[in-house]
């Protein structure tokens, strides 16, 4: 691959990136302004919820002119992190219209967030405009900075609107002096909608990204790079092991050899956003690697028996060192050694 396409390919690589986070945006300011009672903070919402949408267009945009679906990796990691993205998002806004003592707190609570999600985009775009200029990309750099220059000057919005949210918090909750009702807001329509929405999100994920994701592990590295992708907001349910959190990293690593790359990228990204214990992180990187070939992990013990039928001695080498190493199933291995005595 030349240094040209290389580049390319990092710059697509972070536009994906972009344009997942502000999809999944979307979804979540409209949660937030539907449970945000009329005025300054309200409007910033609104007028940054438009801010997004075209955000979103455009990045997309520039997505198609460099030709994303040219590469079968950077295409299958972009449409794995818009649709975690996706899911994500949905399935937060019903907790962000729920969570804190009352009303007021709910909008300060999100507010905070909304300032942690602004610096998120503000790092994601600095480092694409950086890294655009590097290589020479000079119409990425533009688009870069100019987001950015939205980003930014969100952030300093919702700082402002700080302060005056938790004095009415502070009236609200200590002073016993709410200033409105959250069920005149939108609220309870949006909790209703979100929920359809996160099951419509989910139907569709199940059917389009699980057949995306069968081709897509057949290319060298994206088996990790989905794992990566969907242990950033995964939870306890969504890994391999049951019951992660109340077992010891003992009792973690050893279990780890019987998952696949997709899995364990899974576990460390979970385990470093939670206990970040460094002996699971490096057992799961010791295990971590290239797979015999790309897609062996979704194969059977009778597919890979398959393959091992017309195997050279080299192919078959590679099946036994990782099988060993990884799920050590006595069918596969057996047949490994049969095909190595008789080469």
């Amino acid at each position: 691959m030349s240094q040209s396409q290389k580049s390319q390919q990092k710059i697509v690589q972070y536009l994906n990136e972009a344009h997942a986070t502000e999809q999944a945006l979307v979804s979540v300011l409209r949660s937030q302004i539907a449970m945000t009672p009329r005025g300054p903070y309200r409007d910033a919402l609104e007028s940054h919820l438009g801010e997004t949408q075209n955000h979103a267009t455009r990045v997309a945009r520039r997505l198609q002119e460099l030709g994303e679906g040219s590469n079968p990796l950077m295409a299958v990691v972009g449409a794995v992190e818009t649709v975690v993205g996706q899911m994500f998002a949905l399935g937060k806004t019903p907790f962000d219209l729920l969570r804190g003592s009352g009303g007021e707190e709910k909008v300060l609570k999100n507010a905070k967030d909304a300032c942690a999600t602004e610096a998120l985009e503000i790092a994601t775009y600095t480092a694409l405009e950086q890294l655009a200029k590097s290589v020479g990309d000079e119409r990425t750099a533009k688009l870069a900075a100019s987001i950015l220059a939205d980003e930014e000057k969100m952030l300093k919005r919702v700082l402002r609107e700080i302060p005056k949210l938790t004095e009415a918090v502070v009236r609200a909750d200590v002073g016993g002096n709410p200033s409105y009702d959250l069920t005149t807001t939108g609220a309870a329509d949006a909790v209703r909608e979100a929920g359809e929405a996160t099951k419509d999100t989910a139907r569709k994920a199940s059917a389009v990204t699980k057949r995306t994701a069968r081709q897509a592990r057949k290319v060298p590295g994206v088996a990790q790079a989905e794992g990566q992708i969907k242990g950033a907001v995964a939870g306890e349910g969504d890994l391999a092991i049951a019951r992660y959190d109340s077992l010891t990293a003992d009792e973690i690593t050893s279990r780890l050899s019987e998952l696949s790359q997709i899995d364990l990228a899974k576990v460390d990204s979970y385990e470093r956003r939670h206990q970040n214990r460094s002996t699971v992180l490096e057992r799961v990187n010791t295990l971590r690697g290239d797979e015999p070939w790309a897609g062996y992990d979704e194969l059977t013990v009778a597919e890979v028996q398959a393959v091992l039928s017309e195997a050279d001695e080299d192919r078959a080498q590679r099946i036994r060192t990782y099988e060993r190493a990884h799920k050590n199933r006595a069918g596969v291995l057996n047949a490994a050694e049969r095909e190595l005595s008789n080469a």
